[in-house]
């Protein structure tokens, strides 16, 4: 199977090229739209076998060769000549076609292809009325195929080619619906701030070819692990840069705005971008470039640093958002910096353990935000709703198991992953970065249940027309919520903490994909006692959040009214998102508009004014020449041509051929002269 290891990122390319010949070609033979059994036949089949494929090929190499990594350059795409190096000598600059599978890629490709699936089904039925659906599962396989190829890739530039498709996807879906104006703005505010980032992850890729003479994989991180341990300074300026890039794709402080906006696309599209793909694209590849940001001590404690911060800031505006996605978005920019803050403390396993377990309980949590909607005729509004557990039993079951593994309740997924992160985080001599994480836990305990509460408990809130069309979703829809909440259930127990003294499976299996300076060993890294101290102080601020969430929202409901009405300064502050939009549309977005209107009226009123200048000179000059020309020139001409007519009429009125005139203009011409003589006007 790993010969047809490319056929993984190839289905869905296939399936997304077949959807949209079909629906070309029906538009312009019929005017109509493709069959939606058939268009969404394709586009979970494809899906569905690139998981397949992808799991045969895991098993192949894991368990059948016992093998720890799988290269694969399926053909050589770029050669140039020889290029210099910082060192002095010269590199061919040459880019294979190739596919790299090892724990790593092995833990993506079943979480981008097994969610992905589970996303696709849901999307059947979510957008089963939608009049672009066919154009909707042709960007969504597409999706897919930008991201299989960033996970497989075996070198940088392969790596950058899925970086740039996940960012155009976005671009294409979350501006799905191009006829509602927040939707083409959100789309817009995605691809600019990608573009930032994107910036950033060119110049690392420059800086390490520059230096290494490579951008494969294998060659680089082999070459860097012969540096020392602390690392070179060129290692610093390009972990930087490609971390820049990090922060715009995993929607990090400063460049995390695009992503609260991203919900305007459809839910699937939120519950993809925010779960399984774009999101952890920049996690995963802090992860996969572990043996350059491992010697670059400095920029780890950036990224760390950056990864707690954005935890926090995005958590407490969780609380005050009342739009149910909006809320789950602000919870994936905390998450993910969860994820940043544990590879930035040297918790690589954490943080992709974590990237696993998120991409099970947020996928969940955004479907069934999206089963939510639906019933509630597409109402966003948590004020509006309330109750809706006796009319959505198994979205309201499902959802509360994946609140509960975002809050770190034991025994469930998010649990193990956020225990394995706090713990690294205070192990390794972060105490800073542990106390802003283990605030950040307790903050989304609170919102995250408060998000149950608004909408599943309570009295209902919503209107009496929509009262009585409220429905459970139909099995498309609840199908994929169960599959994903049961993953939400039992996908951390393949990590269990050192305290258990149950070994570590997770972090076994990724060892041989992290290079790191010394290898893992559990018992080096976990106190016993020490650590199960910490689980005891994760799960207290988790059920001190459950429980003030409760008092808030269910015993006591004005509670939240009041201290909104005293701290209404404060309230303001954080429901408005600490102003940060209205900070960047005046000094970035207002200015660089301010810069475009500067340059049209220079162009308008300068460059186009001398160019006009020009043009009505040459007017005037060709006005005063045709002028002259027309009237002097001419004149001239023509008065010569008069007097040539003028004398030619005279001498044509005397030249008559009759002899008679001749003889009579004779006679009468010697008359004249003798009369003229014989009076003496001529003196001869």
């Amino acid at each position: 199977m790993l010969d047809y290891l490319w056929l993984v990122p190839v289905l869905p390319l296939t399936g997304s090229a077949l959807i949209g010949l079909m629906g070309l070609i029906k538009m312009r033979t019929t005017g109509g739209k493709p069959d939606k059994l058939l268009v969404s036949l394709v586009a979970c089949a494809s899906v569905g076998l690139a998981f397949v494929v992808s799991l045969a090929s895991i098993i192949q190499l894991f368990v059948l060769n016992g093998e720890e990594a799988a290269n694969q350059n399926l053909f050589t795409w770029i050669s140039s000549g020889a290029l210099p190096l910082a060192s002095g000598g010269l590199a061919i600059f040459k880019v294979p076609c190739g596919l790299q599978l090892d724990p790593l890629s092995a833990v993506m490709l079943l979480v981008v292809t097994g969610v992905g699936f589970l996303i696709h089904v849901y999307s059947t039925g979510y957008m089963w009325d939608d009049s672009g659906y066919y154009r909707f599962f042709s960007y969504l396989n597409l999706f897919m195929f930008a991201m299989l190829t960033l996970v497989l890739a075996n070198n940088f530039v392969m790596m950058f080619v899925g970086w740039e498709g996940v960012g155009l996807c976005s671009y294409l879906l979350i501006g799905f619906y191009f006829d509602k104006k927040s939707a083409g703005d959100a789309g817009k505010k995605a691809f600019v701030v990608n573009r930032i980032g994107d910036a950033g992850f060119i110049l690392g890729m420059m800086m390490i070819f520059v230096h290494f003479g490579s951008l494969t994989f294998e060659e680089v991180f082999a070459s860097a692990a012969k540096l020392p341990a602390e690392g070179h300074p060129f290692l610093f300026w390009a972990t930087l840069c490609l971390f820049i890039g990090a922060i715009g794709k995993s929607a990090q402080i400063p460049l995390y705005v695009w992503l609260p906006d991203a919900m305007e696309g459809p839910t699937p599209v939120s519950a993809l971008i925010h779960a399984a793909t774009m999101v952890t694209a920049g996690v995963y590849m802090i992860a996969r470039c572990n043996a350059l940001f491992s010697r670059a001590p400095e920029t780890m404690a950036i990224v760390a640093v950056v990864g707690a911060v954005t935890a926090i800031f995005a958590a407490t505006i969780g609380i005050t958002q009342n739009d149910i996605k909006r809320v789950l978005a602000y919870s994936t920019v905390s998450q993910i910096g969860y994820m940043v803050a544990a590879l930035g403390v040297g918790s690589f396993v954490g943080g992709v353990f974590h990237l696993m377990t998120h991409a099970f309980f947020k996928a969940l949590l955004f479907l069934g935000s999206g089963s939510v909607i639906m019933a509630m005729h597409h109402e966003q509004d948590m004020r509006k709703m309330g109750g809706l557990r006796r009319h959505l039993p198994w979205t309201y079951r499902t959802m509360l198991v994946g609140t509960l593994a975002i809050a770190g309740v034991p025994g469930l997924a998010g649990f193990f992953s956020k225990d394995e992160i706090l713990w690294r985080a205070w192990s390794n001599g972060h105490p800073f970065v542990w106390l802003l994480l283990w605030l950040s836990a307790g903050i989304t305990a609170f919102y995250m249940f408060r998000l149950i509460f608004m909408t599943f408990w309570g009295t209902e809130r919503m209107d009496e027309h929509t009262k009585h069309h409220i429905h459970e979703s139909p099995k498309r829809v609840v199908y994929p919520l169960a599959a994903l909440a049961v993953f939400s259930v039992v996908g951390g127990y393949v990590g269990m903490p050192g305290w258990t003294g149950i070994s570590n499976v997770f972090e076994r299996f990724m060892e041989p994909a992290l290079h790191l300076p010394e290898p893992v060993h559990e018992a080096a890294v976990h106190a016993g006692s020490v650590e199960f101290i910490f689980t005891c102080l994760s799960v207290l601020i988790a059920g001190i959040g459950i429980f003030i969430a409760y008092r808030f929202y269910v015993v006591n409901p004005e509670i939240p009214d009041r201290i909104a009405n005293r701290f209404q300064g404060l309230y303001t502050l954080v429901n408005r998102k600490y102003y940060v939009d209205e900070l960047y549309d005046a000094l970035f977005v207002n200015r660089a508009k301010d810069l475009g209107n500067a340059c049209y009226f220079v162009d308008s009123k300068f460059v186009d004014g001398a160019v006009n200048g020009t043009a009505a000179t040459t007017r005037g000059t060709a006005t005063v020449s045709r002028i002259f020309d027309k009237y002097v020139v001419d004149g001239l001409v023509n008065l010569v041509g008069w007097i040539n007519m003028a004398l030619n009429r005279i001498a044509t009125a005397l030249q008559t051929g009759l002899v008679q005139r001749y003889a009579l203009g004779a006679v009468l011409g010697i008359v004249v002269f003798i009369l003229i003589y014989y009076n003496g006007l001529f003196k001869f």
